[in-house]
């Protein structure tokens, strides 16, 4: 078991920036790949970024490439998502996501093969 906590989010001005937190309890972290989903009003949950084990890869969906970066300090037991340039179209839900799934995969898998899930941060984008 994981037990998964977000923090840090909150409205930010287009362009802008914010770092979201996940902070893990429970088992080895760095048995993990640990990565981002987030869900739009209306829409399903997306995929957003996942990194490594050890960070050594990370993933992003084209949407966020050249402004978000994941990254992880497993001695804290915690994943960082930055995010830099922020458009409205980023406003979401935030969840941050566990799992032994290469890392590789997750853009291709379904939420619902993801096994730890944290209760979300809410992240808005407005002027």
């Amino acid at each position: 078991q994981v037990h998964l906590v977000e923090t840090g989010g909150g409205t930010v001005q287009p362009g802008g920036s914010l770092r979201i937190s996940c902070a893990a309890s429970g088992r080895t972290f760095s048995a993990y790949r640990v990565g981002w989903f987030r869900q739009c009003p209306g829409k399903e949950r997306e995929f957003v970024a996942v990194i490594s084990r050890f960070g050594e890869t990370q993933y992003y969906t084209d949407s966020v490439k050249g402004r978000f970066t994941i990254s992880r300090d497993n001695a804290k037991n915690t994943v960082y998502l930055q995010m830099n340039s922020l458009k409205p179209e980023d406003t979401a839900v935030y969840f941050c996501v566990a799992d032994v799934t290469i890392a590789a995969a997750w853009e291709t898998s379904a939420a619902s093969d993801l096994n730890y899930w944290g209760k979300g941060t809410l992240v808005t984008v407005s002027s």
